[in-house]
Formats: structure tokens, sequence, C-alpha cells
């Protein structure tokens, strides 16, 4: 799922204020944060969020149920959609964020 949200402070600021921790710098600006579930690592909230102009957020998030079982690939299982439990975490970020689109 992906959406828009105008940024009211930094991006790691506002992503640790919804109870994300800063996971990873990519080379290309983009940033990874994770929400874990429960007290393991899996499953978790995945945000992949990279700014876009001034003041906007791309923000991209999913729902890894498990850790990735493929050999050297970074492929898993996970949701992408809203359906189980990324709706109510969507509708939470949402609450929380002023999203533009």
């Amino acid at each position: 799922m992906k959406f828009k949200i105008q940024l009211t402070d930094n991006a790691v600021t506002l992503l640790r204020r919804a109870g994300y921790a800063f996971q990873k710098h990519s080379g290309d600006g983009e940033m990874a944060f994770v929400r874990p579930l429960g007290t393991g690592d899996f499953p978790r909230f995945h945000i992949y969020a990279k700014e876009e102009g001034f003041g906007t957020l791309v923000v991209s998030i999913h729902l890894d149920a498990k850790r990735e079982t493929y050999g050297k690939q970074s492929m898993h299982g996970g949701e992408y959609g809203e359906d189980g439990a990324l709706g109510p975490e969507l509708t939470r970020l949402k609450a929380l964020w002023n999203v533009v689109e």
C-alpha cells in the first residue's frame, strides 16, 4: 500500500513517533522502518519511505508475516493490501499523519 503524507517534522522523527524503528538507509535516499507486532522480529509492519520534493514523504507499507526463506533472495510471505492486520494499521497511521494522496 502506497500513499503520500505532508511532512510536519523530519521523516525519521515522524515515523518514530508512530512506533517505527529505523532499519536502514539505501543509496537512493529511501529509508526502511519496522514495527514488530509482538516480542520477536516477525510478524512486523515494514515501511519504505522516501522524500519527494519539498515536504512530501512517499510511504509504502506492508506486513512481513515471516522471515524470508528463499535462500539469498529477499522474498517473504506478507500482506500488501488493506485486508487483515494492515487495514487497522493504515487507519491508525492516516489518523496520525496529514495524508495528501
